[in-house]
């Protein structure tokens, strides 16, 4: 393929049943082979924009455009582009590792004795040191980057649209896959389009910076130029400007009296014969911030599950404090899910998964009104989570239409609105903002100063520095 053109003239967006426009009057060209790095803050439709390019945004039932926007001169087109989404889940179509990043190309029907050579070579890039016929089911969320990444880049696309594609990686993988960008880009065949909130990544390989409002293009240029001119402002709207930091201290640590949670002979997993991993001990402490740390497939997501009550260990137990437990039962896989409530609450991987209500507004009011609690304590706790977690504006909005960033923080505020006594937290700031990522450490700093004991499970060397109290890192098992 030869690389793309884009070109936006006016263009907007407004999702069905939103009185706001996601985006509106955008007008920008990007030129053949033009590596451009696209900013905004959480919510300003990055990920809407990315959509519209690989023709996958919805029909006229889903939305409404206004202005024009081409690729090529033509209105996009689905599989005119490769697009790697925020979330891995959403394009991970079928079983078999090999099979997944085949797909595409058997799409745009590559000879088959193509296929599989282009399949291989695409995991190599991406570092995805798995068989290919390993089930996709089985995959850690920071995998499933890789193999959507994979698929993407064995298309060899003229349109490369990349949705914060290193969000979910360990720092050994961050480089790997932008190295592995680097490679197909290198000859200028293929225009590069990427979302990244965390941008320090991505400067040496691209050559133009964009930033994204809801109301438009509000800075252009090369990187150099538009932070010297714009850095302080865009600082303030949310993007990650080298050089300006969050401004962040951590809190004085207390000493903890007792364990929360505590693991003994503790094998892990979801299948008996194939276990992910084995702990003589492990202990989170009452009070503090734990954080769980290590390559992407070392059980990070297994272990905070398994100490979160949500699945069984394969064997050896899990022990909860007298003071959370019901009644004396200290194993938080026997307890009923409405004993969880106010004991242990989980922000799963995938907000998506946690969500099963219509309305922001009535997602965060679910567990409240399974504990039977007064009407007023209700909307107050709603609506004080709306206003912390910057989604007032979307009460009425479905969960599902919100961006990556909003969804992440309505499933941390879904947890915070039963104040349980300890909160598992699985990649926390994924897809947030400068200012979002500021206001989400101090929610969870918050809870550490009334009590609670946190878990997170996380790549953020920012988020680590500051709550990084008691680290607990897992080296892959081989």
């Amino acid at each position: 393929m030869s690389p793309a053109t884009v070109r936006f003239d006016g263009w907007g967006w407004r999702h069905a049943g939103r009185a706001a426009w996601a985006i509106s009057g955008a007008s920008l060209t990007i030129e053949p082979g033009e590596r451009v790095l696209l900013l905004g803050a959480s919510g300003a439709g990055k990920s809407t924009l990315l959509h519209a390019l690989a023709g996958v945004l919805g029909s006229a039932d889903e939305g409404e455009s206004a202005g024009s926007l081409t690729v090529d001169g033509q209105r996009p087109r689905p599989g005119s582009a490769g697009l790697v989404m925020q979330d891995p889940d959403a394009q991970t179509i079928l079983a078999r590792v090999g099979d997944d990043v085949a797909f595409g190309l058997e799409n745009l029907a590559v000879p088959r004795e193509q296929i599989w050579p282009r399949v291989r070579a695409a995991l190599a890039e991406v570092g995805l040191d798995v068989p290919l016929d390993r089930s996709t089911q089985h995959l850690s969320g920071g995998e499933r980057q890789r193999l959507a990444l994979a698929g993407a880049l064995a298309m060899r696309p003229g349109l490369l649209l990349l949705d914060e594609p290193t969000a979910n990686l360990d720092p050994a993988g961050v480089v790997e896959v932008r190295d592995a960008v680097g490679r197909l880009v290198d000859d200028r065949r293929t225009t590069l389009v990427v979302v990244e909130h965390r941008i320090d990544t991505w400067l040496p390989l691209v050559d133009r910076v964009v930033v994204l409002t809801a109301a438009g293009i509000v800075a252009d240029g090369p990187p150099d130029r538009v932070f010297a001119d714009h850095g302080a402002e865009l600082a303030l709207l949310g993007a990650w400007v080298p050089g300006i930091g969050h401004g962040l201290v951590p809190r004085m640590t207390p000493t903890p009296a007792s364990d929360a949670l505590a693991g003994t002979d503790l094998v892990i997993g979801y299948d008996p014969d194939h276990p992910v991993r084995t702990f003589r001990s492990v202990t989170v402490p009452a009070g503090l911030s734990t954080t769980l740390t290590g390559a992407n497939g070392s059980g990070k997501t297994t272990l905070a599950l398994t100490l979160a009550g949500l699945i069984p260990a394969l064997s050896g137990q899990v022990v909860a404090s007298d003071s959370i437990s019901p009644k004396g039962r200290t194993d938080p896989w026997r307890w009923r899910s409405r004993e969880l409530l106010t004991r242990i609450g989980t922000v799963f991987q995938d907000p998506e998964h946690q969500f099963v209500s219509h309305t922001v507004a009535h997602e965060l009011a679910i567990g409240l009104h399974a504990l039977k609690r007064p009407a007023s304590e209700v909307t107050a706790t709603v609506d004080a989570l709306l206003e912390q977690l910057h989604l007032t504006r979307l009460a009425k909005a479905n969960p599902f239409t919100l961006s990556g960033g909003e969804k992440r923080r309505l499933s941390v505020g879904t947890v915070l609105a039963t104040s349980p006594a300890v909160v598992l937290l699985d990649e926390p700031t994924f897809g947030q903002d400068r200012n979002t990522w500021i206001d989400l450490v101090h929610l969870v700093s918050a809870q550490l100063d009334a009590g609670t004991t946190v878990v997170s499970v996380t790549h953020d060397k920012d988020y680590l520095a500051l709550l990084g109290e008691n680290r607990i890192h897992l080296e892959v098992v081989r």
